[in-house]
């Protein structure tokens, strides 16, 4: 590691035990003012640090948030994987666990079906943003304002002819997975795979992740993978309960 690399690194632990001056910074640190001040400033720049009105300097909001988003990330995927687990082994179908990250949704957790098709997706993978039914549940949460920005700079790339074309078509279906509950993505992607997806929530109401089965027209048809909605529901509310410290709602129909 580079000596300003961990120099910097070294301040944060340093602020974590309070406010602190530059001048208690640079002989903490052990280097001169300019320094310190060099650091703080490029720390201060990324949002890892803040200079209040004292000029003392505290951590920033940014760390504190990047730190709040992995440990519930962390925290989700330990708490859904025994429920994804379970769903699986009830309908037989590959099951995803996906998250909205810096404008990208991520698949954070998977379970194989078990049959011998496979799905190409992979933990850490972006999924297609503008067509997967998981991006939809996450995005449709979003605030309208921010909803409208993003749609605005996405690409449309016409996987298949059942693709989302364009951002008015996006806004829509964002506006009919935000009122219905769930989303499906019926060979948006891929022809020959159909998914349904439902949100899992944090206390405050916000959707947190979305969790998916997916299968292959082989194995079961469009209307077959829909009837198994209320499973899914029942299992991402069952994960929202215990996410969140509430009793999940009745079973929805």
């Amino acid at each position: 590691m580079s000596q300003t690399v961990d120099r910097a690194l070294s301040i944060l632990p340093l602020l974590a035990e309070g406010p602190a001056d530059l001048g208690t910074v640079a002989d903490r640190l052990g280097v001169h003012k300019s320094t310190a001040l060099r650091l703080l400033r490029t720390l201060h720049e990324h949002g890892m640090v803040y200079r209040q009105s004292d000029q003392r300097y505290r951590l920033g909001a940014r760390l504190i948030a990047l730190a709040q988003e992995a440990m519930e990330n962390l925290d989700i995927r330990e708490i859904a994987h025994p429920h994804l687990v379970r769903l699986n082994e009830q309908c037989g179908h590959t099951v995803h666990l996906a998250v909205y990250e810096e404008d990208e949704v991520l698949y954070i957790d998977k379970v194989e079906s078990r049959y011998p098709v496979r799905m190409y997706s992979r933990i850490g993978k972006p999924v297609a943003i503008t067509v997967a039914a998981v991006a939809k549940l996450l995005l449709a949460d979003l605030p309208e304002h921010e909803r409208r920005v993003l749609a605005d700079k996405l690409d449309y790339p016409m996987y298949t002819s059942r693709s989302t074309p364009n951002a008015p078509a996006f806004l829509r279906e964002l506006d009919k997975v935000r009122e219905q509950g769930w989303a499906t993505d019926l060979g948006g992607h891929e022809e020959s795979i159909n998914c349904v997806a439902a949100p899992i929530r944090g206390a405050d109401g916000r959707v947190v992740a979305a969790m998916s089965v997916s299968a292959p027209n082989v194995v079961v048809t469009a209307d077959e993978l829909l009837t198994l909605l209320p499973l899914v529901r029942r299992t991402a509310d069952g994960i929202t309960g215990e996410y969140s410290g509430k009793t999940p709602a009745k079973d929805p129909e």
